[in-house]
């Protein structure tokens, strides 16, 4: 029986301070270089730096996140793992959104694309919603969603996209074209939202199993 007991004593201490060291590795970590760095020396693909956008991640999780400081940890014990989360970095980004209406350059002459772009934008100001010209003229996959972008950073945009979309200060609903000759893109763009600040974090994720 004394035996048993002192096996039993082991296995939980080793447990115990298995999961010890990993919050102990996760107290010395505080840059996102470091957190690099550490994640080379986990095989496991569920180690992983995470980044959380507070209008596009909505789950609890996120929400429990957002609450924490930079440094702050969650711990989610499961029946096989043990799920570490800690805040490694807490910022603000300005972030944009618009609609818009795609035109294939290599199927249209630039006259055509600019008469096709004037119709719409008349069909526009006589009343038709944006998204159904965009359902209805749009040749890329966005027609879908009647053109949304959805949020997006400048930089995460193309150079000369970016340049002729912002080069003006566009009111809110704003209609106007914007083009992209190098790469036969020719747009025409309505400003549905003002920029905004949304905050973000990155968050170190570590998986044990049990």
């Amino acid at each position: 029986m004394l035996k048993k007991l002192l096996v039993l004593l082991l296995i939980s201490t080793a447990f115990v301070n298995a999961q010890t060291s990993v919050e102990k590795e996760l107290d010395i970590l505080e840059t996102k270089e470091q957190v690099e760095s550490y994640l080379k020396t986990k095989k496991s693909k569920k180690n992983k730096l995470i980044t959380f956008n507070e209008e596009k991640h909505k789950t609890i999780l996120a929400k429990e996140l957002f609450k924490l400081g930079v440094g702050g940890k969650k711990v989610n014990d499961g029946e096989f793992e043990k799920t570490y989360y800690k805040v490694i970095n807490k910022t603000k980004k300005e972030y944009h959104r618009l609609s818009y209406i795609f035109i294939d350059g290599k199927t249209y002459k630039l006259e055509e694309i600019n008469d096709l772009r004037e119709k719409i934008i008349t069909k526009y100001h006589n009343g038709a919603p944006f998204d159904f010209l965009a359902k209805q003229y749009s040749m890329d996959a966005n027609a879908k969603k009647g053109g949304d972008l959805g949020w997006f950073l400048k930089a995460e945009t193309h150079p000369a996209f970016e340049h002729s979309v912002f080069s003006e200060n566009h009111e809110l609903n704003d209609i106007f074209t914007a083009d992209v000759p190098s790469e036969n893109w020719y747009y025409v763009i309505l400003k549905t939202h003002e920029p905004k600040e949304i905050l973000e974090i990155d968050v170190l994720k570590i998986v044990e199993s049990k």
